[in-house]
């Protein structure tokens, strides 16, 4: 299977959480996410909401923009 743009961003966004060392719990309570959902986000099987992005970026402390470069 090829490598998604939500794939990609799912890799993206656990590493960067990783790099800030958040568990995906505790990544999810500063999202104010459920846990799950942040887990089937960074396997690739989510289509992140645009508000989702926005709340992702905000909790990784960097914009919407930044976590969306380089997403093929």
């Amino acid at each position: 299977m090829s490598n998604t743009p939500e794939k990609h961003l799912g890799q993206k966004i656990r590493f960067l959480r990783k790099q800030m060392g958040y568990s995906q719990e505790k990544f999810a309570d500063v999202c104010g996410l459920h846990r799950t959902y942040i887990g089937s986000i960074e396997r690739g099987e989510r289509n992140v909401s645009l508000q989702n992005i926005v709340k992702i970026a905000q909790a990784l402390k960097i914009t919407p923009s930044e976590l969306l470069s380089d997403i093929r």
